[in-house]
């Protein structure tokens, strides 16, 4: 059974250490015990039991002594197993990563959650170098949804949603490059945010560039929003690291697409998005139906996907077993030329110019984050769907990671059965301060979703 504790926020923790009606070792503790509680779901893939509360009594001496690091400082935490996090393996859920070797150097992400004092738990669980939007690996097995373990988690970084919401911590740091946050957010109920491009270092440097952003897990928009600006620190090893660039946090006209022109959204979903969008125009914002009619990027999507992820496992080497749906993807990579690419590229170009414009009409764009409920688990798509591949249920994710442009997940609702209902805020390159406020604005004329049946 989960504790009452593990349903607080970080910003509750924090608040609670600082008053000194909580120690951090008593959150890690309870954490812990729900990591324990909820092993079924399959949410990490490696945990440090002694060394989180270790951290999480040197953190509660920094309180007493009135040096905490800041408000996250003892905050339960995990880290997705794609991040180098020093004396943690770091197995990417692949056999072809080596399970004995134990990094000295962090990732830029696991560094700032060091430095900010929060407790790192664990890894959580990836699909196989994060090349699908379910989590499932030869390693770790299924990842398993807390709202119906019947049910996929949705992916990548399924593990980090499922952490979050199961109160395995309060907030996770995952990865997104085709909707790897977003997906897993919708599906678990929780808050998911890829920044800006550039906005979080990585390290590092991911073959699928441009494509790539790290982004933070947690059960409140406050949370994501205070959690981006520590990992948003500066990092030598990221050449592509951008400041943070102010923007305004009033929103001007927004746009409402339910479908982006051509998308087939369950109608149950779309009923709940329309109703989101309706009581957020009541608090007066002017949102006005319009879709960006970018041309369908599935096809560049694809090349630069499939070509990305070859490299990676070519980079690995050895002959162990991959997961076979990965392995038909690299068959395919293995076929594209330089050329090809260099074409895909040229069309990822193009959609960034298309949203450019879009943005000078509009200031945000508003689309339901995934158009299906989650399906059943150990599936890369819907049984019976006829889709042959991932991204054919996803298409309302990965077209924002091509255009490099911050993008939140926020819960708003469960369907008759108990699944819950994402929304997806859009914004212009660098207003990530404005997708966030809308964000926030989101959870005040929504009801909170509360716990799963099962962890009540």
């Amino acid at each position: 059974m989960t504790s009452d504790l593990c349903q607080w926020t970080a910003e509750q923790l924090g608040a609670a250490y600082a008053s000194g009606g909580l120690s951090p070792v008593e959150a890690t503790k309870a954490a812990l015990e729900a990591v324990d509680a909820h092993e079924h779901l399959r949410a990490f893939a490696h945990v440090d039991r002694e060394g989180a509360l270790k951290q999480a009594a040197v953190s509660e001496q920094r309180w007493l002594n009135g040096r905490a690091l800041g408000p996250f400082d003892g905050v339960p935490a995990s880290i997705k197993d794609l991040f180098l996090t020093r004396d943690m393996p770091t197995l990417r859920g692949s056999r072809r990563t080596d399970p004995a070797q134990l990094w000295d150097t962090d990732s830029p992400v696991a560094s700032a959650l060091r430095s900010n004092g929060l407790v790192l738990l664990g890894k959580t669980t990836t699909s196989e170098l994060g090349w699908k939007g379910v989590t499932d690996n030869l390693i770790d097995g299924v990842t398993r949804n807390p709202w119906d373990p019947a049910r996929t988690a949705g992916g990548s970084s399924g593990g980090s949603g499922v952490a979050v919401r199961a109160g395995m911590g309060a907030v996770s740091v995952a990865s997104d490059a085709a909707g790897s946050v977003r997906i897993p957010a919708a599906f678990c109920g929780v808050v998911g945010f890829k920044p800006t491009h550039g906005r979080i270092p990585m390290y590092p440097p991911s073959v699928l560039g441009t494509l790539a952003h790290a982004g933070p897990m947690a059960r409140s928009v406050a949370d994501v929003a205070a959690l981006t600006d520590l990992l948003a620190a500066p990092d030598p090893r990221d050449p592509s690291w951008t400041p943070t660039i102010d923007w305004t946090e009033t929103p001007g006209r927004i746009a409402f697409s339910p479908t982006l022109g051509r998308v087939a959204v369950d109608p149950e979903i779309a009923s709940i998005v329309a109703e989101t969008v309706a009581a957020l125009a009541g608090t007066g914002l002017d949102i006005r139906e319009a879709d960006p009619d970018f041309p369908d990027p599935a096809s560049a999507f694809d090349v630069l996907w499939s070509a990305g992820v070859a490299q990676i496992v070519r980079r690995y080497g050895g002959e162990a077993a991959l997961d076979p749906g990965l392995q038909t993807l690299i068959e395919r990579g293995a076929q594209r030329s330089a050329a090809d690419y260099l074409d895909a590229q040229t069309e990822l170009a193009a959609l960034g110019v298309a949203m450019g414009e879009f943005h000078t009409r509009f200031d945000l764009l508003l689309t339901p984050t995934v158009p299906i409920e989650p399906f059943a688990a150990g599936h890369d798509v819907p049984p019976d769907s006829g889709m042959t591949d991932w991204p054919q249920w996803t298409p309302f994710t990965y077209p924002f990671n091509m255009s490099r442009q911050p993008a939140l997940s926020v819960p708003i609702g469960l369907t008759s059965r108990g699944l819950p209902v994402g929304i997806q805020i859009v914004g212009p390159r660098h207003a990530d301060s404005l997708v966030l406020a809308v964000g926030a604005l989101i959870e005040q004329v929504r009801p909170a979703l509360g716990y799963p049946q099962e962890n009540a």
